[in-house]
């Protein structure tokens, strides 16, 4: 565990600032030697904690217990998978997985509702954007979290996502490299959302096409086939993406001159400068406004043993889009045949 970390669980009300400035000094030391905040501490080692000026702990605050409950309600009816070292939800569209400026309501904080009477509670070991629906792993113990998290870094989950996108690419499959990098932010974009009618701020970093060796710049690749199309206006996508950069899918469907449908950050723009240019990418009447990207499978070795491989359904404004253009489902998904590297 790490020395903030290690820190943090102990004295919750110790600063990062004030831990980084005593182990700077040398107060703090791992078996007699001086150590930073990244620093990891073992089984078996004496970490020495000096005289510290925090403030006294503030009570906890009291949940309601209906609003827990409603919680670990709401988390139950998203399980696709549930065993005794994890469980795959089916997260909705809107939902944040985790808090931010002006978010209240997010899936990490619903997971609390779950802790045991340790105080133990599921942990998230990857993320999706809040209007990325589909499947999301929680481990249940953070040595599983630890385990899962090594299996994503070292590229041995499989991720496959469906999307519906303006336009149809050329090629019908291809794959996507490109450097990314954060852009500049798209504004406020205020939306009513959540539990309490609450208005909610929107994530708003962007993410730019970059060139290799600029300032944050990140290699990302993904694979993408066309399963089906509405040719010229619209097509149905399957993704597969082997980085996992912030926005990934979303800037790569953008960068191909394909933006995913009810993106509101990504290849908008002018709407009136868009129709004047290609009417026939105007998008038929009777879709939602809303993201049209789906997380919909993801396949791994289970760290106890075994495969796991588990596939989302359609999120009701997607199933709506794919019923009205008579995209079928159960057709094979060709993204199946791209490469794993």
């Amino acid at each position: 565990m790490r020395v903030d970390r290690w820190f943090k669980r102990r004295i919750p009300t110790l600063t990062l600032s004030y831990l980084a400035k005593i182990c700077r000094k040398g107060e703090v030391r791992l078996d007699g030697k001086r150590v930073e905040t990244s620093s990891r501490v073992a089984a078996g080692q004496k970490v020495r904690v000096p005289p510290l000026n925090v403030e006294a702990p503030r009570a906890p605050a009291v949940k309601r217990p209906e609003q827990s409950e409603a919680d670990a309600r709401a988390i139950r009816d998203m399980i696709l998978l549930d065993d005794r070292d994890l469980m795959v939800l089916n997260k909705p569209y809107g939902l944040a997985v985790q808090g931010g400026s002006g978010t209240k309501v997010h899936l990490d904080g619903m997971l609390q509702s779950l802790a045991d009477e340790r105080g133990e509670r599921p942990v998230l070991v990857h993320r999706l954007d809040r209007d990325t629906s589909g499947v999301l792993l929680i481990a249940k113990t953070r040595k599983m979290a630890a385990d899962l998290g090594e299996i994503f870094r070292s590229r041995s989950a499989s991720k496959i996502y469906w999307a519906m996108v303006e336009g149809v690419p050329r090629p019908a499959q291809g794959r996507i490299s490109l450097y990314l990098a954060k852009g500049e932010g798209m504004g406020d974009n205020r939306l009513p959302r959540g539990r309490h009618g609450m208005e909610e701020r929107r994530d708003i970093e962007k993410m730019r096409v970059a060139r290799h060796g600029d300032d944050d710049a990140q290699h990302s690749v993904t694979y993408y086939a066309v399963v089906d199309k509405l040719a010229p206006r619209l097509s149905w996508l399957s993704l597969k993406p082997l980085t996992g950069r912030t926005h990934q899918l979303r800037a790569h469907a953008e960068a191909i001159g394909c933006p995913i449908v009810g993106d509101p950050k990504y290849g908008h723009g002018d709407e009136d400068r868009r129709r004047r240019a290609d009417p026939n990418r105007n998008i038929p009447e009777g879709v939602e406004n809303k993201l049209h990207l789906l997380a919909r499978r993801l396949i791994l070795p289970h760290p106890k043993g075994g495969v796991l491989d588990v596939t989302a359904p359609l999120p009701p404004h997607m199933k709506k889009s794919f019923e009205m253009f008579g995209f079928d489902i159960s057709q094979r998904d060709p993204i199946l045949d791209a490469p794993e590297e």
